[in-house]
């Protein structure tokens, strides 16, 4: 059994007036992550948001998955939505799956 992890921050829309900050309705923010070693097979990816900083006029609305996840790699997926305006998100994920055994 192999663990990988990592952290990234997945913008800064306030820096640079990016959609996540001046946007309205659905937004997508995705951000593509290789594994260090690759896998035997797909692993199991966790991810979770490990700062966020929101605009404390509207609602936070905020939804981060992992998706296309292959042996090399995945992707981080953050998603918004309504009147939510996010200046800034950093994900933490966790990878946990079978490697190769030389034994």
């Amino acid at each position: 059994m192999g663990i990988a992890q990592g952290a990234r921050v997945l913008f800064s829309d306030f820096a640079d007036d990016g959609v996540m900050w001046t946007g309205n309705g659905p937004r997508e923010s995705r951000h593509n992550v290789a594994f260090k070693e690759k896998f035997s097979e797909p692993p199991t990816v966790m991810v979770s948001i490990s700062m966020w900083d929101t605009d404390h006029k509207t609602n936070s609305r905020a939804d981060i998955t992992a998706e296309h996840v292959t042996a090399k790699c995945f992707q981080i997926v953050f998603r918004t939505w309504g009147d939510t305006r996010v200046a800034r998100i950093r994900a933490d994920w966790l990878a946990i799956g079978s490697v190769r055994d030389d034994d």
